[in-house]
């Protein structure tokens, strides 16, 4: 008789090691979770049910690690959500949303286009308007019932220069704006290697010159720019952008130009970043 198999991120919510299959994905997705010596990087991996399983390191403070990614831009940017109303793009697994709650934001709309992702728990919070099955390029200001303080963008698949004119008719005079920069949906597809992976520093660097000159052309002008802590899924290299409606284009370092101020940044990613 065969032996019984089970997904990983199940077990882990079978053996109390975790409180959620959307935590314990997001423990998955992070590198934390091992069958022995081995690493278990994908949550719908089948197992024996008897497998061991640890958790090693800290656990996950959010529902998944994209949670990670905002809460350095909070940290980096001096930006506290604390009492504003809020639209996360993109919302997904719902880390960015989480985040926005934990560091005192009023209220989130999470925004997606698919159904059914949202952790459980922030569904259940009544700080938290659902808004699935919901593309953010047809939302129009007047079906929100007031106008954001803050906006966080997570997307998959589609440029950021595609949304950042929705987003700035969503935000009050002087809104804020936070935007995982995604190079491998950015770029051309003649720069995007194999699993979608971008690794030249160049193609980073006219990255992000095209998105933050997207957005100054829409009203939203760069406060500040830096590196995601961990990367992307399948290893990518990601970006911060900080944006505010109305503010000017410019480095926020005056001893830099604004073309340097990107290539250091670039530098400094690739440095620092664990790939």
């Amino acid at each position: 008789m065969a032996q019984k198999r089970e997904r990983v991120d199940v077990l882990l919510v079978q053996r109390g090691l975790v409180s959620s299959r959307e935590r314990a994905q997001g423990l998955i997705m992070a590198g934390q979770v091992f069958s022995g010596d081995q690493r278990l990087v994908k949550p719908g991996t089948k197992i024996p049910v008897d497998s061991p399983l640890t958790v090693k390191g800290e656990l996950m403070p959010y529902v998944s690690r994209g949670g990670l990614k905002l809460e350095k831009a909070l940290k980096e940017f001096a930006i506290d959500p604390t009492g504003m109303v809020a639209l996360d793009i993109g919302a997904s697994t719902g880390g960015f949303t989480d985040c926005l709650l934990q560091h005192g934001a009023k209220k989130v709309y999470a925004i997606d286009v698919g159904y059914g992702q949202l952790a459980w728990k922030l569904r259940q919070d009544d700080r938290v308007v659902v808004w699935e099955r919901t593309n953010i390029r047809h939302v129009q200001p007047h079906q929100l019932p007031e106008l954001a303080e803050i906006a966080v963008i997570d997307l998959a698949f589609i440029s950021l220069t595609k949304v950042f004119g929705v987003t700035v008719n969503l935000l009050v005079p002087n809104g804020e704006v936070v935007a995982l920069i995604k190079p491998q949906f950015e770029a051309g597809p003649d720069q995007v290697g194999k699993k979608g992976i971008v690794r030249d520093p160049q193609v980073h660097g006219a990255v992000l010159h095209q998105v933050v000159n997207s957005a100054a052309e829409v009203g939203l002008g760069l406060l500040n720019l830096s590196y995601s802590p961990v990367t992307g899924a399948e290893g990518n290299i990601e970006f911060l952008g900080h944006f505010a409606k109305g503010a000017e284009r410019k480095w926020p370092r005056e001893d830099l130009t604004f073309d340097t101020g990107i290539s250091n940044l670039v530098q400094e990613a690739w440095r620092q970043v664990e790939r």
